[in-house]
């Protein structure tokens, strides 16, 4: 299907700028009328969305299972833009403020982005958390989403700008593109004049490949090569928990661990009872040699590649480390800086893992599953930022808006 990009940044525009003057109360009646609508259109979108998995055929099971919907997901996306009404708006706040040597009040205060771009992968709920977030923050949203959810993002979007309509707000607040095309991708990409910032939420792959190609401002996302070092005083019950957790709850997400590093003095008593409560989950462990001496064949060698490598799948890479210095000087070269964890009961060794490792979220005794905008308290998210400028961790509305000076005088002129 042939769009026009330019009419479709020009809409959102237009859009973005209307928003702009709709009061947060009337913002959060909107976001629970969607709440509502969605629910209200729950077999119609499971219809959409099991045309989408009836054509996924040769996708791995964790890429699928990104991609269902069920009563209870989209229950829980409905409850996502409840608690994104109850959020603070942070449209207007003031930032900062000082009078300066000529006199003239300076004041910070919070604005919109204006048009947010997101490009992202088969995962539906990112549809409705992104427009919430979106709408929320005072910004237009052009959504391109991947091409096997295609159906099922194309009603959920339906179902928002009815519900926008009959609100009375333009229903190009919120937009999806409706050609999924490499071609038209490139070109939304490099939409300047209109798009103020792109987001890619996905794989490693598709994050590259908008870093590389956009024109626009990028905040780059999601990545989750994620690490728990299992330090000499670790207790063993947290740390298998805490593992099992971490790997097994959800292992197609970024937050998800990747990677086992162990202390090489508990490795030995702690490896076995670990891999024996992974293996019910039919967990595949990549070992170092060391590693795969002390489990006897639970294992298989792992690669140098294995190190750098993302599964999103039950794939757990296990190393036995000497220290909590080599941890920190493997993470720091082999992670992504998205979320790290260090389970021990040493106060100085966890203060070091928090001082040393370099990444958006790190944890003590804790899994890295809670890096989320919901678990954060932010509703949800617009992704988890990798990055160190402009925003980092979880995007929640904060992230969604910049900053501009507001300064009154009464005449003053530069000498």
């Amino acid at each position: 299907m042939k769009i026009d990009l330019e009419k479709i940044g020009s809409q959102a525009k237009n859009a973005a700028y209307e928003l702009s003057l709709v009061s947060a109360e009337d913002k959060n009646k909107v976001l629970l009328a969607m709440a509502d609508a969605l629910r209200s259109n729950t077999s119609e979108i499971l219809a959409a969305n099991q045309r989408d998995l009836s054509g996924a055929t040769g996708l791995i099971k964790s890429f699928v299972d990104r991609l269902t919907l069920d009563e209870e997901r989209i229950e829980k996306i409905a409850q996502g833009l409840e608690q994104v009404a109850q959020l603070s708006d942070p449209l207007g706040n003031v930032t900062n403020g000082w009078i300066n040597h000529a006199g003239l009040q300076i004041t910070q205060k919070r604005v919109p982005l204006g048009v947010v771009g997101i490009i992202y992968e088969a995962r539906p709920n990112v549809t409705v958390d992104a427009a919430a977030l979106c709408f929320k923050s005072g910004n237009a949203v052009i959504l391109r989403g991947g091409k096997e959810a295609f159906n099922t993002n194309l009603k959920l979007v339906e179902v928002l700008q009815a519900t926008l309509k009959e609100n009375g707000y333009s229903e190009n607040t919120i937009q999806v593109l409706t050609d999924t095309s490499h071609e038209v991708a490139n070109k939304f990409m490099q939409l300047t004049g209109y798009l103020d910032v792109l987001i890619p939420r996905g794989g490693a792959k598709l994050i590259q490949t908008v870093v590389q190609n956009a024109k626009v401002p990028v905040i780059e996302t999601g990545v989750g090569n994620c690490h728990i070092y299992v330090d000499k005083t670790a207790d063993f019950e947290m740390a298998k928990k805490i593992i099992v957790n971490a790997k097994c709850q959800r292992p197609a997400v970024c937050n998800a661990a990747e990677k086992l590093l162990i202390h090489e003095e508990v490795a030995s008593e702690y490896l076995p009872g670990i891999v024996a409560e992974l293996k019910k989950y039919n967990v595949e462990i990549r070992a170092d040699q060391a590693a795969l001496d002390i489990l006897q064949g639970l294992a298989i060698p792992a690669t140098e590649e294995d190190w750098d490598t993302e599964y999103n799948d039950y794939i757990l890479g296990v190393k036995v480390v000497s220290s909590v210095d080599e941890a920190i000087k493997h993470i720091n070269q082999h992670g992504t800086k998205h979320s790290e964890a260090i389970v021990t009961n040493d106060y100085k060794k966890s203060q070091q893992f928090l001082d040393q490792i370099d990444a958006a979220a790190v944890y003590v005794n804790a899994s890295t599953r809670f890096t989320d905008g919901f678990e954060y308290g932010f509703g949800a998210e617009i992704g988890i930022s990798t990055q160190k400028l402009h925003a980092r961790g979880p995007m929640g509305l904060e992230a969604l808006t910049t900053t501009k000076y507001v300064v009154r005088g009464n005449g003053q002129i530069r000498e």
